[in-house]
C-alpha cells in the first residue's frame, strides 16, 4: 500500500464529511427561524441511518460482484458486516475499509440532499423511515450501475452504466446529484404544498449569513469529493482540483450576471446556491474536461439553474430548497455536457464533440441521465407512497403553521422570549 495515497484518501474522506454538517448549515439558512433544527436534524439523522445500513449490506450491494453479471445490483452477502475488510489487503493500493469510509460519506450525503425539498411539513419519523428505504432501494443499486468497476480478468463483475455503456462520471453526478435530485421532485409531489406556500413566511431564509457559510464549507468538503474520487494522490486528482475550484466560481458568476439582468440586484442567496449548482455540474466531469471546459460546463450550470428554480412556481411542485433546480438541472447539464467538452487531455482521456469526438460519447451520457430518471423517480414515488400509507408523510397542519421544530422536537432554534433564571433553579433547554 501507497502510504502517501493512504493519507491523502484519509483526508478526502474526512472533506466529504465535512459536507455533511455544510449541508445543514446551507439548507438550515434557507428555512424559516422555527424550521431549522428539524432542517438540520433530517441531514444529520438521514446520514446516520444511511451510514448503519451501509456498513450491514450497503458497501456489499454497491461494490460486491454484479448478481448474475447483469450490473444491476452487487451481492449483498459479498461483504455482509464489512468484516472482511478488516485485514490488510498486499495487492490493494488502498485499505478497503479506507475506501468503505470514503463511499459511505457519497450514500450519506446523497440522501441528506433529498431532505431540501421536504423542509417543515414531513415527520421526522417518516423521514429516517424513508431514508433507509430509499437508500436501499434507490441509492445503492445506482451507485452500482456508476461506481462499480468490472476486472480485467472477468473475476468481478461491475455495474452496468460503468462498464457496459461506458458513460463517464468520475465522482457520481449520476448516482448523487441526478439521482438525489430527481428523488427530490418525486417526494415533494407525493408530500404536497408546505401550508401557504408559496407566500408563508415560513419560506422566507432566516438566516443568509448561515448560507454563505454552509455553501463555503461545501466548496471546501467537494474537493475531497471529486479530486478523492481519483483514489489517489496525483496528477487525476490535481487537474481535478483545479477543474473543481474554476466551475464553482464561474457558476457564482453565471448565476448572479443572470440575477442582475432579470432583477437588477445580485443576492447572497443566488451567489451561495450558483456556486453550488456550479459543484454539481462539475461533479461527473471534473476528470473528462480542460479548466476551460470547467468553466464553461459551470457558467452554463449557474444560468440555467438561476431560471430553472421557478418553474416549481410555474409547475406547482413544492420543492422547498430548490434541490430539483439545483442538484437535479445542474446534474443533468454536467453529465450531458461531457459529450460537447470531454478533452483526450484530462484523465478521462475522452473527446467530445467540440474536441472531435464525434456524437457517440454524447448519446451515452444521455442514455446513461436518462435511466438514473426513470429508474430514481419512479422507485422513489413508489416508496414515498408506501410511507405515507402506512405512518403517514405530514406533520399536522397546526404544527407546521407555529413551526417544525417544537411539534417534531420539542425545542426552539433562537429562545428570544427567555426569561430570567432564578438562582438556584434550573435553566431551560
Amino acid at each position: 500500500m501507497d502510504t502517501g495515497h493512504t493519507a491523502w484518501i484519509l483526508t478526502a474522506a474526512a472533506l466529504v464529511c465535512i459536507m455533511i454538517p455544510a449541508l445543514a448549515l446551507f439548507y438550515g439558512g434557507m428555512v424559516g427561524s422555527r424550521r431549522i433544527l428539524n432542517m438540520m436534524m433530517m441531514c444529520f439523522g438521514g446520514v446516520s441511518v444511511v451510514a448503519v445500513l451501509w456498513a450491514v449490506f450497503g458497501y456489499s450491494a454497491v461494490f460486491g460482484n454484479s448478481v448474475g453479471g447483469l450490473g444491476l445490483v452487487g451481492d449483498v452477502t459479498q461483504y455482509l458486516g464489512l468484516g472482511e475488510l478488516l485485514a490488510e489487503d498486499p495487492d490493494a493500493a488502498l485499505p478497503p475499509a479506507l475506501f468503505a469510509a470514503f463511499q459511505l460519506f457519497f450514500a450519506g450525503i446523497t440522501t441528506a440532499i433529498i431532505a431540501g425539498a421536504a423542509a417543515g411539513r414531513m415527520k421526522f419519523g417518516a423521514w429516517m423511515l424513508f431514508a433507509g428505504l430509499w437508500s436501499t432501494l434507490v441509492y445503492l443499486p445506482v451507485a452500482h450501475w456508476v461506481f462499480a468497476l468490472s476486472s480485467a480478468d472477468g473475476s468481478v463483475t461491475g455495474g452496468w452504466i460503468l462498464n457496459g455503456l461506458k458513460a463517464i462520471d468520475f465522482a457520481g453526478g449520476t448516482a448523487v446529484h441526478i439521482n438525489a435530485g430527481v428523488a427530490a421532485l418525486a417526494l415533494s409531489l407525493v408530500l404536497g404544498r408546505s401550508a401557504g406556500w408559496p407566500k408563508s413566511e415560513h419560506v422566507r431564509p432566516h438566516s443568509r449569513p448561515l448560507v454563505l457559510v454552509g455553501a463555503g464549507l461545501l466548496w471546501t468538503g467537494w474537493f475531497g469529493f471529486n479530486a478523492g474520487s481519483a483514489l489517489a494522490a496525483g496528477n487525476s486528482a490535481a487537474v481535478v482540483f483545479l477543474n473543481t475550484a474554476v466551475a464553482g466560481a464561474a457558476a457564482l458568476l453565471g448565476w448572479i450576471a443572470v440575477e442582475r439582468l432579470r432583477l437588477g440586484r445580485a443576492s447572497s442567496i443566488g451567489a451561495a446556491s450558483g456556486l453550488v449548482a456550479g459543484l454539481v455540474a462539475i461533479t461527473p466531469a471534473c476528470g473528462a474536461v480542460s479548466p476551460l471546459g470547467a468553466i464553461a460546463i459551470g457558467a452554463i450550470a449557474g444560468a440555467v439553474c438561476s431560471l430553472a428554480i421557478e418553474w416549481k412556481y410555474r409547475l406547482g411542485f413544492d420543492d422547498s430548497l430548490d434541490v430539483v433546480g439545483v442538484h437535479l438541472v445542474g446534474g443533468i447539464i454536467g453529465t450531458v455536457l461531457i459529450g460537447l467538452f470531454a478533452t483526450d487531455a484530462a484523465p478521462n482521456a475522452a473527446n467530445g464533440l467540440f474536441y472531435g469526438g464525434g456524437p457517440a460519447l454524447l448519446g451515452t451520457q444521455a442514455l446513461a441521465t436518462a435511466a438514473v430518471l426513470v429508474y430514481s423517480f419512479a422507485v422513489t414515488w413508489i416508496t414515498a407512497k408506501i410511507v405515507q400509507l402506512t405512518v403517514g408523510l405530514r406533520i399536522n397542519p397546526e404544527d407546521e403553521l407555529r413551526g417544525i421544530d417544537i411539534a417534531a422536537h420539542a425545542e426552539e432554534a433562537y429562545l428570544t422570549d427567555e426569561a430570567p433564571v432564578q438562582l438556584g433553579s434550573p435553566s431551560r433547554t
